[in-house]
């Protein structure tokens, strides 16, 4: 009965986390357009769900976060949209394939998966909730970032580096700029919004997270 009960809970806060997502993929709140590309607040969700429920629920939220930037990316694409959905071209040298699903949903997995073990590791080694919230925001962003940008310098490095008017020769360079310009502030702000939202929703959802038993600090 207990375990029913569990389930039952369980499946009402990834009901809810989903709604919230769903919420912000389809209003300005999750992709900000930038021009040639789009800025994303997707990945806070993601984490707060990976501390909350673990990682593998984790790993689920981030799919589903991945989902959305490739139907976004379809339906809403802008010049280098190709490297996150197959389904469009800016033009025949510019293409999506099969591997833009890997960059636009791997990385966004990862996201869920890495920041869940950090979390877990954090509460239960140190019993300290509230770090374990920071350290888990910071580094579930910076995989979510490190990942995307990566993949797409393997996998679509001169198309995308042509696509945005860089020379292919600078793009690692300019991708190293970008995890370090916007990636490490946008980790920061992942941390110290996963620990306002986290603690609150910890409370909210019982005190302690459905798959770690912590005393909270």
């Amino acid at each position: 009965m207990e375990s029913k009960k569990m389930d039952i809970r369980l499946l009402a806060q990834m009901a809810l986390l989903t709604a919230i997502m769903l919420v912000m993929a389809f209003t300005p709140l999750g992709y900000i357009p930038l021009g040639f590309m789009n800025a994303t607040t997707m990945h806070i969700p993601v984490i707060i769900g990976a501390c909350l429920l673990g990682p593998k629920m984790g790993g689920v939220l981030g799919g589903l976060f991945g989902l959305t930037s490739v139907f976004k990316a379809t339906i809403q694409p802008n010049i280098t949209s190709f490297v996150f959905t197959p389904f469009y071209s800016l033009n025949p040298q510019f293409h999506g394939s099969g591997w833009s699903l890997v960059v636009a949903i791997l990385p966004r997995v990862l996201i869920g998966v890495v920041a869940g073990l950090v979390f877990q590791a954090i509460a239960r080694g140190l019993k300290k909730q509230s770090l374990a919230l920071v350290v888990a925001g910071f580094v579930g962003s910076l995989t979510n970032t490190i990942g995307v940008m990566g993949l797409i310098y393997l996998l679509f490095g001169a198309q995308y580096a042509s696509a945005s008017g860089n020379d292919p020769a600078l793009l690692l360079g300019i991708i190293l700029g970008v995890v370090g310009v916007n990636g490490v502030p946008e980790a920061l702000i992942a941390a110290v919004l996963t620990l306002a939202i986290g603690k609150v929703l910890l409370r909210a959802f019982g005190k302690k997270p459905a798959r770690v038993q912590t005393e909270t600090v």
